[in-house]
Order: C-alpha cells, then sequence, then structure tokens
C-alpha cells in the first residue's frame, strides 16, 4: 500500500483518480480504494 500510495503523490493524484483506479480483489490496496471513494463523496461500497 505504500507503494500505491507513493506512487499517487509522485503523479499528484487526487482521492478521485485514486478511486477510478482498478485495484486487486480481495488486497489491502482494495482498502486504499474504498478509502478514496469515503473520501469523495461517500460512495464507499464495503463500509
Amino acid at each position: 500500500m505504500i507503494g500505491e500510495a507513493t506512487v499517487a503523490m509522485e503523479y499528484r493524484a487526487s482521492a478521485e483518480d485514486i478511486s477510478r483506479m482498478s485495484h486487486g480483489h480481495p488486497t489491502f490496496y482494495e482498502s486504499f480504494k474504498e478509502a478514496c471513494l469515503a473520501a469523495t463523496g461517500n460512495r464507499a461500497i464495503h463500509m
């Protein structure tokens, strides 16, 4: 998850950008996507 967050910071990705990316299921990376979905309009699927 640190690697994915680092790449997002390097490319100045917003939470919206990250939430639109494809993430493997079931992995911890998916929780990163869920957090970004929650931050952008409370659209999280698994909360």
